[in-house]
């Protein structure tokens, strides 16, 4: 090691990272009113407790007959129906040896205690009916309050809303829902070989010139987490360039995201453009792929630093901008459920960093390895349905368990 050459920094692991980077997410001020049509995805600002019963009363789950079953003790009989009781309407006390033609959803009358599905039900020529087997009490019968019990907070603070918990708020009359504000993210690439598609024909892209994909799956992902995106496009390898677009993007927004730039080549002024504006921390992640990460702050502004190979900057934003954002929006569970797969490959190699490998689940239930792993290759990521979370220095033989993540429990 030279005098001239600082000395390498520790390489930092992705839990003590990601607990660094959470412990400075605070949510964002501010909620919001929301059409609960249009809150798919928004997360709760506030419990919301049911002011009624679901259902409000004990109901029919079937097309059929009414009974009460006490009075059906010989299946030769058959009984008059003394009442019609579709869904959306009341009817009467049951009376006594008798039965009540009743449609799913309709309330139970009074007296009735089980119903008998209209398959089990035999209409004679005069209208009454022969039931065919004996039913037990309660049968075909949903109980008042056995979704939802009255003063229950069916939803708690934080919850990030599904298309079913937008039914289960509607099922108790919330036409409006109380959710945190978006954070709002400006994102921009660094780097003078990028390109846009569209800009150059392939046949004439210049030497050394790549095609910007980072930009592109990034704001997907920040669009499917909440986020309100300002697309600020590329900027230039120059230090004036960088500070200029750092200090346009800290003025309306929470977080900026930029990829690539974040190493300390001569040609990497993230670092010191952030430095002249705010803070900044530059992490080696032990982890692969994704080994360089930055965060610091821009004025009032989150900054954080992806590298610019594709799988790493995709893996990395997977692993801690994902948890990072949700927090930042009040999210109470935001760690991916992992499972206990099969591994049908060989991974011999050991490596000191935590690796994260693309694979995809295959018909026999085990999991196929991408053959490539490198970080540039996107195409890993299109092939796969998940990331192995394999530990340091450790080795994967086929028929080993191993802990599995699905894309389904990071993309979103």
């Amino acid at each position: 090691m030279t005098a001239d050459r600082p000395a390498a920094q520790p390489m930092k692991s992705l839990d003590d990272a990601l607990a660094q980077l959470l412990a400075q997410a605070a949510a964002p001020d501010g909620v919001e009113q929301v059409a609960t049509f249009d809150a798919d995805g928004r997360v709760l600002a506030q419990d919301l407790v049911s002011r009624l019963q679901v259902p409000p009363q004990d109901n029919s789950s079937m097309d059929g007959y009414a009974v009460r079953c006490a009075d059906l003790t010989d299946l030769t009989l058959a009984w008059p129906v003394s009442q019609r009781i579709p869904a959306g309407s009341a009817g009467t006390a049951l009376a006594p040896k008798s039965v009540a033609r009743i449609f799913t959803g309709a309330p139970i009358p009074e007296g009735a205690d089980a119903v008998v599905m209209q398959e089990d039900g035999e209409v004679l020529a005069d209208g009454s009916v022969r039931v065919k087997s004996l039913p037990k009490p309660g049968q075909w019968i949903r109980r008042a309050g056995e979704d939802v019990t009255r003063g229950a907070v069916v939803l708690a603070q934080g919850a990030r809303l599904t298309p079913a918990e937008l039914g289960l708020a509607a099922s108790i009359g919330m036409p409006v829902l109380t959710v945190a504000r978006r954070p709002r993210v400006a994102l921009f690439s660094t780097g003078d070989e990028l390109v846009m598609p569209g800009t150059v024909a392939p046949q004439d892209m210049p030497p050394g010139a790549i095609y910007n994909s980072n930009r592109f799956f990034l704001k997907a992902l920040l669009i499917r987490l909440g986020c309100e995106v300002s697309d600020l496009g590329i900027v230039p390898d120059r230090r004036e360039a960088t500070i200029a677009a750092l200090r346009q993007a800290a003025e309306h927004h929470d977080l900026i995201l930029t990829s690539g730039g974040v190493s300390v080549g001569e040609e990497d002024h993230i670092k010191p453009a952030v430095q002249s504006l705010g803070h900044l921390d530059l992490w080696q992640l032990a982890i692969k792929p994704g080994k360089p990460f930055a965060h610091g702050r821009v004025a009032n502004a989150h900054f954080i630093g992806l590298p610019g190979n594709p799988v790493s900057s995709f893996v990395t934003f997977l692993l801690l901008v994902r948890p990072f954002l949700l927090k930042l929006q009040g999210v109470s569970q935001w760690a991916p459920t992992a499972v206990a797969v099969r591994a049908d490959f060989s991974w011999p190699r050991v490596d000191k960093r935590r690796e994260f490998l693309r694979v995809r689940r295959n018909p026999g239930g085990g999991l196929d390895l991408f053959a490539n792993q490198s970080s540039g290759v996107l195409t890993s990521a299109v092939w796969g349905d998940g990331l192995v979370d394999n530990p340091p220095g450790a080795t994967i033989a086929p028929g080993d368990v191993v802990r599995f993540i699905p894309f389904s429990e990071l993309l979103g």
